[in-house]
Order: structure tokens, then C-alpha cells, then sequence
């Protein structure tokens, strides 16, 4: 027999820690190797966290509701095999339970830009701190006696990212130092709630319903918000004929999933002709940092997935332009299948340069996209819906029933143009108005 700690493991780039949400095993249960033991929220998706080993869960050292940093041990399993065999499973050096009999939220120290490490330790108030507000503290090198004094205008007085950014706008430099015993009134920080604008109240009456957000809906929430204060958005909108493109697919669609084992959708063909305008017009494959534009060289386009929830959620096809048609219909399948399932993986949420967005799904003819920071643009597709058109042919005008759809792109003006933004969604209409009808699969 032998002890085997089990850590909370790295769920993806820059991810330092997770929120427990829920032990799917309880002590003294049996587990196999890989079989999922709790759900860990991330500040990019929800995930289940394997067993490292099969056995006995013999302990549970961290509790629903803590944060945990990446490393740190989170339980015990009792295996059958010997502590040497058991001993190289473990990645990184975790941090030991200060005791067993209570449970520890161990957080990581991160290194300060001055060399010395700022530790953020359990608060002294038990007031709960998200996986993101943690993270950004740990960047500014908020101490957690600086950051307890920091208002909250979350449910239950938590900290939200809004006030912890508002909070780092009037912060004095060196932060604020406040004494180890409760901090009177007069030291709370210069931060200023009332700079930021207050909500309108809400009149509720007995017949009304109150439902709370998910944990999801206030991230999207959160999140759309800060996307509008940060960019400057502007829309611009062209009607592509894809009349082409219905017929062929109309054609091949039963052969195709014969072949391929895959039904066949309008999607990876769009995601075919953004990607080709992105390589036309690379200057839309931006992000802002600070001054500076970073160009990407990797094309990763993110596509906005509607949850059985009614939430959304943003998978992001790595690499797009390195991946043929049929590779497209079977990544996007994939990505779409596990986003409903909830089975993504907090990588496949990351990395996005662009991103599209299938309004046509919900039967609107165009809308206009919130950008997915820190990107600079995102393209909503429209329903293709038939419409009488003037169309040239060899004997002169005619009108002819034609599949039509709006493609409307939003941008972020600070760093693309009208003129960029307005020839980049004409050049993925060129595209898909070009595409050659008589395609093999």
C-alpha cells in the first residue's frame, strides 16, 4: 500500500488556479486511474479533473467553494502500488497539508517584478475571491491584507474584476498597507465606487420571477461589458450570393457523410473563406497591447457555440488555415459536440485571433457581434434566405431567385479602419461567391 497526493493540475496556458465546484467522489470511495474525481472551475471553462491513480480516495483536503493553485495537493489516494512506483506520477512538487484535519486553500506565490514573491493567502475575512480577481492581483502585486480592503460590488460584497481594475486606477503607489488586525474605516483605499456608475434600481413586484445568473452567464456579462468600455466598435455589412455554395452542399451532403462519417454544414465553409480573407488582409489578425499591435502569425478562429443553457461559449479551432475542408467539418463537429456536452478543455478555449459567430442558426438575417477581446474583429453570419435578384447573363439583366445572406463584421476602430474592416468582409463574400459549384469533396 501506498499514499499517492493527488494536485490540482495545469488546465491549460496561464491558468495558476481553479475553484473547486463540486467532489464527484467521496472518501473512502474506490477510483480508477483517469476517472474523474471533482469539477474545477477555471476563469475559462468548467472542467472534470481525473484521478492521477487508482485506489482509495482516503482524504479530501480541499473543500467546494476553495481556490487552489496549480501543484497544490488537493487529496490522497491509497494504491496498491509501492511508494517508489507511485512516486514519479507526481509532476510537480506539491506543498504539504499543514494538517490533515483542516482543510487547506493553498495559493501559489508568484514572483514580483522586483524579485521578491507577493503571497496571497487564505482571507482573513472568508470572503470569496474568483479564480481571475486572484490572478490579476497576483500580476498588479496585490498583497491579500491590501486586497481585503479593496470594495466589493458583487453578490455578497465580492470583488469583481470591474472593481478591482477601478480599484488599480486610484491605487497610491506601493499599494496600501494595512495592519494584520481589522482595518478601521479611514484606511480603506482611495478607490472610489462612486466613480463607477451605479445601477439603475429595479422595481419588482410580487408577480415577478428573480433568477440568479449561472456562474457563466456573469462571466459573459462581465466579460461583453469590458469588451464595449475597451473597444470602440464599429459594424460594417455586405450581402454575399451563396447560391453556389447551397446547391453544392444540397448535392454532396449525403455522399459526404457516407464518406466521412460527417454530416456537412455551411460552417467550415465560411470558416474556409475568413480564413483566406484573413490571409488577404493579415492586419485584421490583430490584437492590441497597450500602444502596441501585436500581429499573430498563427490563424486561430474561434466560433461562438449556443449551450443547451442558452449560454454561449467560444471554441477556438487552433491553426484554421493549416486544415482542408473535410478537416474543418470534422473539427468543427468535434468542438461543437463537446461544447454541448461540456467536455472542452480549457485549451480549447484559449489562443483565438478571430472569431465568427452563426447568428443565421437562430433565423436573424445579421446582428452586430461583440469582439472577443483581445481580439480586434468578429463576423456574424446571417440566414441564407432566397430573394428575387437582378443577375447578368449572356442575353442581358434578368431577376432569378437567388440564396442570398448579410455578413456583418464588427471591428475594433482604434486599430482597424472602415476601409479595413469594410474590404475584409467584401473579400470573404468574394469567397464564398466564387466558390466553384462543381467541387469535388
Amino acid at each position: 500500500m501506498a499514499i499517492v497526493e493527488m494536485v490540482m493540475p495545469k488546465m491549460g496556458e496561464s491558468i495558476m488556479e481553479g475553484t473547486v465546484l463540486s467532489w464527484l467522489k467521496q472518501e473512502g470511495e474506490s477510483i480508477e486511474a483517469d476517472e474523474s474525481v471533482l469539477e474545477v472551475a477555471t476563469d475559462k471553462v468548467d472542467t472534470e479533473v481525473p484521478a492521477t491513480h487508482g485506489g482509495v480516495l482516503k482524504e479530501i483536503l480541499v473543500q467546494e467553494g476553495d481556490v487552489v493553485a496549480v501543484g497544490a495537493v488537493i487529496a490522497k489516494i491509497e494504491t496498491e502500488a509501492d511508494v517508489e512506483d507511485a512516486a514519479p506520477a507526481q509532476d510537480t512538487p506539491a506543498p504539504k497539508a499543514e494538517a490533515a484535519s483542516e482543510p487547506a486553500t493553498p495559493v501559489a506565490a508568484t514572483p514580483a517584478a522586483n524579485g521578491h514573491a507577493v503571497v496571497l493567502e487564505k482571507p482573513a475575512s472568508d470572503r470569496f475571491y474568483s479564480p481571475l480577481v486572484m490572478n490579476i492581483a497576483r500580476q498588479e502585486s496585490i498583497p491579500m491584507t491590501e486586497l481585503e480592503l479593496v470594495p466589493g460590488t458583487g453578490r455578497d460584497g465580492r470583488v469583481t474584476k470591474k472593481d478591482i481594475m477601478a480599484y488599480l486606477k486610484s491605487r497610491p503607489a506601493g499599494g496600501v498597507q494595512a495592519p494584520v488586525s481589522a482595518p478601521a474605516a479611514s484606511s480603506a483605499p482611495a478607490a472610489a465606487p462612486a466613480s463607477a456608475p451605479k445601477p439603475m434600481p429595479v422595481s419588482i413586484s410580487g408577480e415577478d420571477e428573480i433568477i440568479e445568473m449561472d456562474r457563466m452567464r456573469k462571466m459573459i456579462a462581465e466579460r461583453m461589458v469590458d469588451s464595449k468600455r475597451i473597444s470602440p466598435h464599429v459594424t460594417s455589412f455586405v450581402e454575399a450570393d451563396v447560391t453556389n455554395i447551397v446547391h453544392w452542399r444540397n448535392r454532396i451532403k449525403q455522399t459526404f457523410k457516407e464518406k466521412e462519417g460527417e454530416p456537412i454544414t455551411f460552417t467550415p465553409i465560411f470558416l474556409e473563406a475568413v480564413v483566406n480573407a484573413i490571409k488577404d488582409y493579415p492586419m485584421i489578425n490583430v490584437q492590441v497591447d497597450g500602444s502596441n499591435i501585436v500581429k499573430k502569425k498563427a490563424i486561430n478562429v474561434g466560433m461562438a457555440v449556443a449551450l443547451p443553457t442558452g449560454n454561449l461559449i467560444v471554441p477556438v479551432i487552433h491553426n484554421t488555415d493549416q486544415y482542408n475542408l473535410v478537416g474543418l467539418t470534422k473539427k468543427v463537429n468535434d468542438l461543437a459536440r463537446r461544447a454541448r456536452e461540456n467536455k472542452l478543455s480549457p485549451d480549447d478555449l484559449q489562443g483565438g485571433t478571430y472569431t465568427i459567430s452563426n447568428v443565421g442558426s437562430f433565423g436573424n438575417v445579421m446582428g452586430t457581434p461583440i469582439i472577443m477581446q483581445p481580439q480586434v474583429g468578429i463576423l456574424a453570419l446571417g440566414a441564407v434566405v432566397k430573394k428575387p435578384a437582378v443577375v447578368e447573363t449572356p442575353t442581358g439583366d434578368a431577376i432569378a431567385i437567388r440564396h442570398k445572406m448579410f455578413l456583418s463584421h464588427s471591428y475594433d476602430h482604434r486599430v482597424v479602419d472602415g476601409s479595413l474592416g469594410g474590404m475584409f468582409v467584401r473579400r470573404v463574400a468574394d469567397y464564398l461567391e466564387r466558390f466553384d459549384a462543381n467541387r469535388p469533396i
